[in-house]
């Protein structure tokens, strides 16, 4: 691929290319859970031949979309 093909390629398919067995593993999960991450369209994922990869800024943004921030709660002190 010449500089100018890799160009022409989305943001999230120009890093690393995960298996996904190394994706289950990032994932602390089985390899079901991300085999169904792609059998649902719910990732990003590249077909190589008959191999299967996951582009490691896609599971990334998978991780970083289910993220949820801690609600923080001032407490008021009573008078005394």
């Amino acid at each position: 691929m010449t500089q100018t093909d890799a160009s022409m390629l989305p943001e999230w398919a120009r890093g690393r290319l995960l298996t996904v067995e190394q994706a289950a593993e990032r994932l602390n999960t089985s390899v079901r859970f991300p085999r169904r991450l792609i059998e649902e369209r719910r990732i990003a994922f590249v077909h190589i031949g008959r191999n299967v990869r996951i582009p490691e800024s896609a599971l990334e943004a998978f991780i970083a979309a289910g993220l949820v921030e801690p609600i923080t709660v001032t407490r008021r002190r009573r008078a005394a």
